[in-house]
């Protein structure tokens, strides 16, 4: 009965520590949640700097319509 309640201790013991989030973080690497989290984050900075750069172009063009 001792050896059962310190099992359960130690599992909920664990829950919300820095041990858990270590877990966590290398059951999503191996996974490759990782990297496809990091795929999707390349693909918004591409798509929002290629949006700004179209914009800049659209106000230098305009620009040069001006004068």
């Amino acid at each position: 009965m001792v050896l059962v309640l310190f099992a359960f201790l130690a599992i909920a013991g664990c829950e919300g520590t820095e041990t858990r989030e270590q877990v966590d973080d290398v059951v999503k690497e191996l996974t490759g949640k990782k990297d496809i989290d990091r795929m999707d984050q390349m693909k918004k900075d591409i798509n929002k700097a290629a949006q700004q750069q179209a914009d800049r172009f659209k106000k230098t063009d305009e620009s040069a319509d001006e004068k």
